[in-house]
């Protein structure tokens, strides 16, 4: 008897070792310290850093990246108060404007809280004023806000839950295994608009898979007529809903930048462009034409709708 229990308790470790070696062990510490979410990289992070510069920066702004499908998270029991996506979209799109060719892409203006912004600069203007006597505060000490050329628009304008399901399993004299998987998909839009002629300039979408994988192993029989074995354990992995939109965020940055240098509305700064440096950044031939702050391009010219979407992982 004591051999037959040496037996299954070391099957069942093996097959718990084997199902969490897949996936990540948790940290089980009750203090964990913080970390810098800006030394999270990945693909798509280093793809849009490593794009080549512009020939000229562009100042573009932001009012807002929204959550445009209104939905709520599910469960088990039902539908929550919670939002299935994350609120805060714009956030996400102004980090990913400023890593944009190691920052050196897109001067980014302030928009979002345009109030605030006004109101910090009438506090200045009336302490100059009641303090110091002037009537209206020098330049120096208040230069004039900065107006942007490009407009950007555009919001998170999908999420769709289990869209690939599966899993699968095995059991053997009360002693088995099993895994599932499943995949959702977010997808948003991004879109580069002209201030001065008020042209969409070109327009993307991109869209991240959002994977969740578990594994479990578990015993179940009688080692002799009055002693049960039971034994349960696993591990379930969720990938980060909010790195799946900033992944996505940021492919849709990258796309609209290529897009833009097809389309000649904008240029690397290279001229001319070495062809291994092109092929990496997925742009056909070099474009000569730059975009300053305020000009479009010809309203004549067919804009193309760039789509792409990135895996799950």
């Amino acid at each position: 008897m004591n051999t037959r229990f040496k037996f299954l308790v070391g099957s069942m470790c093996l097959l718990g070792m084997t199902a969490c070696s897949a996936v990540p062990g948790p940290d089980l510490s009750l203090s964990t310290p913080a970390f810098s979410e800006n030394e999270t990289t990945s693909e798509t992070a280093s793809s849009l850093t490593s794009l080549p510069p512009p020939v000229q920066k562009l100042t573009v702004a932001v009012y807002g990246f929204e959550d445009q499908t209104g939905q709520f998270k599910t469960s088990a029991s039902g539908q929550t108060l919670s939002k299935a996506v994350s609120q805060g979209g714009t956030s996400i799109l102004l980090k990913a404007l400023q890593d944009a060719g190691d920052r050196s892409w897109f001067k980014v203006i302030e928009r979002e809280n345009l109030d605030n912004l006004l109101k910090e600069r009438q506090i200045i203007r009336e302490m100059r004023r009641l303090y110091l006597g002037e009537e209206a505060a020098a330049e120096q000490e208040l230069p004039p806000m900065l107006f942007a050329g490009v407009l950007l628009e555009g919001g998170v304008i999908g999420y769709d839950n289990n869209t690939l399901t599966g899993g699968a399993g095995a059991r053997f004299l009360g002693i088995g295994a099993h895994t599932q998987y499943r995949e959702d998909k977010v997808t948003v839009y991004l879109r580069a608009i002209s201030v001065q002629t008020g042209e969409v300039i070109t327009s993307v979408v991109a869209s991240k898979k959002v994977a969740s994988v578990g594994l479990s192993a578990n015993a179940f029989r009688y080692i002799s007529f009055k002693e049960l074995l039971e034994v349960d354990t696993g591990i379930t992995n969720n990938e980060p809903d909010l790195l799946a939109l900033r992944q996505a965020v940021e492919k849709a940055v990258e796309l609209l930048i290529k897009d833009g240098v097809e389309l000649g509305a904008w240029s690397f700064k290279s001229a001319p462009v070495p062809l291994a440096l092109l092929e990496a950044a997925g742009v056909a031939k070099p474009v000569s034409t730059a975009m300053n702050s305020t000009s479009a391009p010809s309203a004549s010219r067919t804009l193309p709708l760039a789509v792409t979407e990135i895996p799950a992982g």
